[in-house]
């Protein structure tokens, strides 16, 4: 099918930073120029119903993913659907809303991988895996300050919810492509959120830039910042490329230029200089900030759609 959508999927945990990886990949390759889905909206019930039933949102049942399948069937043959929205600060849903798809579309939510059905309607599969201690902090800023809840609230609702996280959420990072962890340099700090390490596990499902190639060059000079390591995830090989916290500026430029020269098609995205949205995140206070492990997972995911794109065009 020529010209179709490029279909994104972004799983993982309440809180586990999907929110921010979707919105930067999106200013990356232009926000015109992507639709961005939320599974969230696709709940079965309300704030107020889900107490009352004892359910969780993280729970199938409490979701209607045969209309999550239908839609991203629609959306990957170019077809509009009827949305629904569900409103986080009330709790309740607001009107469906009319949703194009764009040339990309991201689909970010708890459960974007349950079905076979969904599984297959997406080209490039990414799975977020924070450190537990780090979720549940970020969470309880989240929750509390811009969806009205209290830090108690938030730790007896995570209690709640382990027990769906653990069978339904967490599972669903065998069927990723790439599994993305960003974590403090030292094991259970909880230090400023922009200096993490970030660890991606690379899976043999789609093929991945030759980065054994690139950082085993001479001219290589991105020391220990950056390097690939072989390991095991799930019980299967993997290449995992870890890049450090501190990893300066230079380094990350210089890693993209080699990118850059192996994949042509990669073009305006390839640049922190051009594009200065690569590796943005609002910090707990409002002002923008830069991660550079960030940056780097954002043009990987970047480049695996615009692969996608260029073989179906």
């Amino acid at each position: 099918m020529a010209q179709r959508p490029i279909i994104l999927g972004i799983v993982g945990d309440s809180a586990a930073g999907k929110t921010t990886l979707t919105r930067g990949i999106a200013q990356v390759l232009g926000e015109e120029n992507v639709t961005v889905i939320c599974t969230d909206d696709y709940h079965r019930y309300d704030r107020k119903q889900r107490a009352e039933l004892g359910i969780t949102a993280l729970h199938p049942d409490c979701n209607y993913l045969d209309i999550v399948q239908q839609h991203l069937t629609l959306l990957r043959t170019g077809q509009p659907i009827l949305k629904p929205v569900y409103n986080h600060s009330t709790g309740t849903f607001d009107p469906p809303e009319y949703v194009k798809p764009n040339k990309y579309v991201i689909v970010e939510g708890l459960l974007g991988y349950f079905t076979r059905g969904m599984r297959d309607s997406y080209d490039v599969k990414v799975y977020l895996a924070p450190p537990e201690h780090l979720r549940a902090l970020w969470k309880i800023k989240r929750d509390t300050r811009k969806r009205g809840y209290t830090e108690e609230q938030v730790r007896e609702e995570l209690k709640k919810r382990e027990p769906d996280s653990e069978a339904f959420i967490r599972p669903q990072r065998q069927w990723a492509d790439v599994v993305v962890t960003f974590y403090p340099p030292q094991e259970g700090s909880n230090q400023d959120e922009v200096l993490l390490n970030a660890r991606l596990v690379l899976r043999p499902t789609i093929p991945h830039p030759d980065f054994w190639q690139i950082l085993n060059t001479r001219d290589n000079h991105l020391g220990s910042a950056i390097r690939l390591d072989l390991d095991r995830d799930m019980g299967k090989p993997v290449d995992v490329l870890q890049i450090d916290a501190h990893a300066t500026a230079s380094q990350v430029i210089e890693l993209e230029r080699m990118l850059c020269k192996e994949i042509p098609y990669l073009g305006k995205f390839c640049s922190l200089e051009g594009n200065p949205n690569i590796g943005q995140l609002i910090g707990t206070t409002g002002e923008l900030l830069q991660s550079y492990p960030l940056a780097l997972t954002q043009l990987l995911i970047t480049y695996h759609m615009l692969k996608a794109a260029h073989i179906y065009q």
